[in-house]
């Protein structure tokens, strides 16, 4: 197996449980040196425990492998510093940035509130973006780093989701804005949306593992997005039972009003049909390059 991490260093949040430490176990077993982050607390973001983060780091150990824990907020600018600081400090570098913890709390219209909008940007938008922050000067300083960032197929939308729906979507506009800035830079950032049955997906917790839904199925696809091999930036793909996918946000060219006249609402309705049309659609790399196409008739 050619895909190895031999010196590398990987800071991977969320790691105590389920899906994170599938990912920790994966890059650890391929020669990384990882930082387990956890900060232990529940689903919903309730408590601390260093528990979860000692434990798995002493399984990567235990299995040969090199990783120490971390119990720091993320969802905190000090937390993220703190992190990517003993990463620094411990190994002397930091080459991959894993940011899979996330909290969810479900809730819908009516009912839900602000708080719970809240609650879940602070984890998984804010969270991601401390960690990358503190980062950041790091990778492009030695021109290399891979970023993963942990979206969710629940962007799809659900009844009940509406605050892990909108944190988990805000993530695609971060990734694609990040590779833009890296430039020519080797660095390298990506979203990965994973299905598996963890605590966190199943509305009864401790139940059994459905066959083929194991965390670990969904690990291979972070490894490769984190590997220097990587040939990506500012894509989004899913992974899990077995299956990995592409997802991508595209446009298609619509309608383009002739003559000088302006359009009116008829004009849209009349034209509903190509304006949907998902034939010949296109995948912008950024925002440049959409408005480029799709202002190319006032050039």
């Amino acid at each position: 197996m050619g895909y190895r991490f031999d010196g590398r260093v990987a800071v991977v949040t969320g790691a105590g449980r389920g899906i994170g430490r599938a990912y920790a176990h994966l890059l650890g077993a391929l020669g990384a040196k990882v930082v387990v982050n956890d900060l232990g607390g529940s689903t919903e973001g309730v408590g601390a425990d260093p528990g979860p983060a000692q434990q798995v780091a002493g399984e990567i150990r235990d299995a040969g492998g090199t990783a120490i824990p971390n119990a720091a907020d993320v969802s905190d600018i000090a937390g993220g510093e703190a992190l990517v600081g003993e990463a620094l400090a411990e190994f002397g570098r930091v080459d991959i940035v894993i940011n899979n913890a996330g909290t969810v709390r479900w809730g819908g219209l009516p009912e839900v509130d602000l708080d719970n909008i809240e609650a879940h940007l602070a984890v998984h938008t804010k969270g991601s973006f401390n960690v990358i922050r503190a980062a950041w000067p790091h990778l492009l300083e030695q021109n290399y780093g891979r970023i993963v960032v942990t979206g969710s197929s629940g962007m799809f939308g659900l009844p009940d989701n509406l605050g892990y729906a909108t944190a988990k979507a805000a993530l695609l506009g971060m990734a694609k804005s990040l590779s833009v800035s890296a430039g020519r830079h080797n660095v390298k950032i990506n979203v990965i949306a994973p299905s598996a049955y963890t605590r966190m997906a199943s509305r009864q917790p401790g139940g059994p593992v459905p066959v083929q839904m194991e965390p670990e199925l969904v690990a291979p696809m972070a490894a490769f997005l984190a590997h220097e091999a990587c040939p990506v930036s500012g894509e989004v793909y899913l992974a899990g039972a077995g299956r990995f996918a592409r997802i991508f946000v595209a446009a298609n060219d619509g309608y383009l009003h002739p003559g000088a006249t302006a359009p009116t609402i008829d004009d849209v309705a009349r034209n509903w049909e190509t304006i949907n049309d998902e034939a010949g659609y296109y995948v912008p790399s950024s925002l440049m390059d959409w408005a480029g196409r799709y202002l190319a008739h006032r050039s």
